[in-house]
């Protein structure tokens, strides 16, 4: 690490989840029936109904030697820190980075996979359990690692109390998906979302909407797009299409109605990165003020979408150095965050200074701490480190293994 490193705070990481997770925090009578860890040839894999969800590695490639279609076999090959939460913060340490909001993987990055359980009762539970071991998971250090509460999204009742019971415990931020509509449920801006709205806001709590939070990479990942494409155009075009799925569903959300009615509300669409920002701001606030009613002009009390982004709306970025180069002066400073995505394939992993070095290394040193630590620490309430940690940043470290 170089002599002097930046305060960083990780807006998007992910747990790659222990096995137990639910076996050991339901009933026993659905053990059989929650997502499980088995050997199958000599991968650790995900299993629910005895059919594959997701190979364990395949969530936890930082610092794996090989590229995908390869990855870890077993959990002894994985990172310690993508499920070890001692672990997570030596990492951390080594890396410079103070503290971790903190994502899932099996339950879904929009906890739409819950969603294949059989049962109302089940479902609930299962999603109580895993934030359960969120928060137990996080305890290792409360003011580091910041736990993201799953939310039955499906039952807007149970959601609520949901939200309400993990609040005390230390959840830091809402899970949710930025297209409810797809799972036939009514769009953002329905009433019917007004008690998730209203116990955001009573408990403070930022609500976040991940790519993949509508369910649809397996959609997008098809096995024909694999076979003509090849791995490196299938994997391209789904990223991409993620990305972008994520800026559409941010200007859904700014002229949803939702904004206008609960200002205090805060949103972060993470890991989407940021270069499509300018454009999606720019084409909502032309779209909205009249494209297709031509001499519609902005009226005395009319408050732009781009606006409403700009007081509510937070992104992430984490390997992009144009935008950050060239548009930063577009964008709305205060809402930027920064990620490294660890442990997944797209990671930053042992290149983190140099990435940001190479975005923001013609920015002033104000602006680029605003964008690796005050706006994170502002949104979700982070006490600075203390001096000793600080000092022992320039400190050689030895590799977390």
């Amino acid at each position: 690490m170089p002599a002097t490193v930046d305060l960083i705070i990780d807006a998007d990481a992910h747990i790659t989840e222990p096995p137990d997770v639910w076996t050991a925090r339901v009933p026993a009578r659905y053990r059989d029936e929650v997502p499980q860890v088995v050997r199958q040839g000599t991968a650790d894999t995900w299993v629910l109904h005895g059919e594959r969800l997701a190979p364990v590695g395949a969530t936890a490639v930082a610092g794996w030697p090989t590229f995908p279609p390869d990855y870890p076999q077993t959990y002894e090959d994985c990172h310690p820190g993508a499920y070890q939460a001692d672990a997570r913060l030596r990492y951390m340490d080594e890396a410079g980075i103070w503290a971790q909001v903190l994502y899932p993987n099996v339950g879904g990055f929009g906890s739409e996979n819950f969603l294949k359980l059989n049962g109302e009762e089940l479902k609930l539970l299962c999603v109580s359990a895993y934030n359960d071991f969120l928060v137990e998971w996080s305890s290792a250090d409360a003011r580091r690692l910041l736990p993201v509460i799953a939310t039955p999204f499906w039952d807007i009742d149970a959601t609520v109390r949901e939200i309400e019971r993990c609040a005390p415990l230390g959840a830091r931020g809402i899970l949710f998906t930025g297209e409810p509509q797809r799972y036939g449920l009514p769009v953002l801006g329905a009433p019917h979302w007004n008690p998730l709205w209203e116990a955001a806001r009573a408990t403070g709590l930022p609500i976040h909407f991940h790519i993949g939070s509508a369910g649809d990479t397996l959609e997008l990942s098809t096995p024909e797009r694999y076979a003509e494409h090849g791995i490196e155009g299938a994997q391209a075009y789904t990223a991409v299409s993620l990305f972008m799925k994520n800026g559409v569903q941010c200007s859904d959300l700014i002229t949803s109605g939702v904004l206008t009615r609960y200002p205090e509300l805060k949103f972060v669409s993470v890991e989407s990165g940021i270069g499509w920002l300018p454009f999606m701001l720019e084409a909502t606030d032309y779209s909205w003020l009249g494209a297709f009613r031509p001499g519609r002009e902005r009226q005395p009390g009319d408050v732009l979408p781009s606006e409403l982004f700009r007081q509510s709306v937070y992104v992430t970025y984490w390997f992009e150095s144009v935008a950050p180069t060239r548009y930063l002066d577009l964008m709305p400073l205060d809402n930027i965050l920064f990620e490294t995505d660890f442990p997944h394939v797209t990671c930053l992993y042992d290149n983190i200074q140099e990435t940001i070095d190479s975005g923001l290394g013609h920015v002033e040193a104000g602006t680029r701490r605003k964008i690796l630590w005050e706006n994170a620490a502002h949104l979700y309430r982070i006490e600075e480190p203390p001096e000793s940690w600080r000092r022992d940043l320039d400190s050689p470290k030895e590799e977390v293994r």
